[in-house]
């Protein structure tokens, strides 16, 4: 396969990337291009040891730091409410920007963003957790978590508190889920799609969002549940077992872009 038949699929991806990281898609298709041109001009910038996703941002990544303006992350004032997300965006330190987008926004996993950032694993856990930690400086909330296991519970209760969250509650059945939601009114739903008594998370996430908007993130070992079902929308869906780093890295794009979820329809 050619360097540009590896290279075509991957480039909307790439754009997209690029816009969050530039904060306009016409900034942000200018490094795409910078980019092609200088694999034009050297194909072996490319490493085609590695798999094509991780490498095409790391080869993008190269060029966007080669630049210093990019090693900042100032930004104009005067901000429309849609510019928010992109001056949020300026807001992060910029390689823990690139490692919330990388692992929240594309998808790669933790071990993949290593290999678009250059480092290791370790250091994109620090990265995520650093950003993590930045936008709930922006944008902290309380945390309703429903799971019906209790070790995982507690795990995800740490993993929320540990970027800066806060839990107001767990359930483990969909009445005490509902029953929590009202009383807390939280920012933010983890649910589990089983409940201890045989009940749905999915459905107890419906319920509540027949009254209220709030970002739901999905968190199961029966993920074909959710995408048969009758599911809100967006979605936002980890499966178990999950890795701490995706937990919080999904979290942070939740709040960070207020994907608010609204009940699925009948």
């Amino acid at each position: 396969m050619s360097l540009s038949e590896r290279i075509a699929p991957e480039l909307p991806y790439l754009r997209r990337f690029a816009r969050a990281l530039s904060g306009s898609q016409q900034s942000g298709d200018a490094y795409v291009v910078a980019m092609l041109e200088a694999l034009v001009a050297d194909s072996t910038l490319f490493p085609n040891d590695i798999e094509t996703k991780p490498a095409i941002f790391r080869t993008f990544l190269k060029v966007w730091n080669s630049i210093s303006v990019n090693s900042g992350a100032e930004g104009e004032s005067g901000a429309s409410p849609a510019d928010i997300p992109e001056r949020r965006l300026e807001a992060i330190s910029h390689r823990a920007r690139q490692a919330f987008l990388l692992v929240a926004v594309e998808g790669l996993s933790p071990s993949n963003a290593a290999i678009a950032l250059d480092t290791t694993p370790e250091d994109v856990r620090s990265l995520i957790d650093k950003a993590g930690n930045e936008i709930a400086e922006q944008v902290a909330t309380t945390v309703l978590i429903i799971e019906d296991e209790p070790l995982i519970a507690l795990d995800l209760a740490d993993i929320v508190t540990s970027i800066g969250h806060t839990v107001c509650a767990t359930a483990s059945t969909h009445t005490a889920a509902v029953s929590a939601f009202k009383k807390h009114n939280p920012g933010l739903v983890l649910a589990d799609m089983q409940l201890a008594d045989g009940s749905s998370g999915l459905e107890a996430v419906n319920e509540i969002l027949g009254s209220f908007e709030v970002p739901v993130i999905f968190i199961t070992a029966y993920p074909e549940r959710l995408l048969t079902g009758r599911r809100p929308e967006p979605t936002f869906l980890i499966n178990k077992p999950f890795q701490s780093e995706t937990v919080k890295a999904i979290i942070s794009q939740a709040l960070f872009f207020e994907n608010k979820a609204t009940k699925s329809a009948a």
